[in-house]
């Protein structure tokens, strides 16, 4: 069986992915907030 050391694995493939999701997540919060504030002020 295979000998594991803990903390060292490569998972900068991981965090790159964690980071756009994060990043994607953030903007599409940011553009439904603002498209409700928009219905609202224009009553659609």
């Amino acid at each position: 069986m295979a000998e594991h050391k803990h903390g060292s694995m490569d998972i900068e493939t991981q965090e790159k992915t964690f980071e756009g999701f994060i990043n994607f997540t953030i903007r599409s919060v940011i553009v439904i907030l603002v498209l409700v504030i928009f219905m609202a002020i224009f009553n659609s």
